[in-house]
């Protein structure tokens, strides 16, 4: 069974939010171990310098890295990642799991993005859209995309 772990910056306010990514672990758990890792956020004053910004990226990327273990495959959300069908995204799920990657690790930044060092990290940057979601939405998103592709990989019905 992979280990899936999802590393995300910042907590969910909101209760439906909080009800979704509920749902979709429990889903899940016939398929995976999930793991769902919250780090703190930093407060970005508004109208901060791209140096501020940077900081705080390098900030939340050293408490995103303490998570990431070594044998982990690590997926970047990024909006300039490669865009996947759902079936293309089951398909790498699968291979990653008959290549012996047992644990895959998925990373969600903050409202800023993601610091360099968990860029220089990845091993597979995912974009879900060129548009930007909220991070606490993206959380669902990407739970409810995994949830699909363990459906498709074991040709089980799912609605489109």
């Amino acid at each position: 069974m992979q280990k899936i772990t999802v590393i995300t910056v910042g907590k969910i306010k909101e209760k439906y939010l909080r009800d979704a990514v509920a749902e979709y672990a429990k889903r899940l758990s016939k398929y995976c171990k999930l793991e769902i890792i919250e780090v703190a956020d930093e407060k970005t004053p508004d109208q901060a310098r791209e140096v501020v910004e940077e900081q705080i990226r390098d900030k939340e990327a050293e408490r995103i890295l303490k998570y990431v273990k070594e044998e982990g495959y690590l997926i970047t959300l990024e909006i300039r990642g490669k865009q996947l069908t759902s079936e293309e995204f089951s398909e790498k799920l699968e291979k990653l799991g008959v290549q012996g990657r047992s644990h895959i690790i998925f990373v969600i930044g903050g409202s800023i993005g993601l610091g360099r060092a968990v860029l220089d990290r990845s091993d597979f940057a995912l974009s879900f859209s060129k548009m930007t979601f909220p991070h606490q939405l993206m959380r669902v998103i990407l739970l409810e995309q995994i949830y699909r592709s363990y459906r498709i990989m074991n040709r089980e019905p799912y609605h489109k």
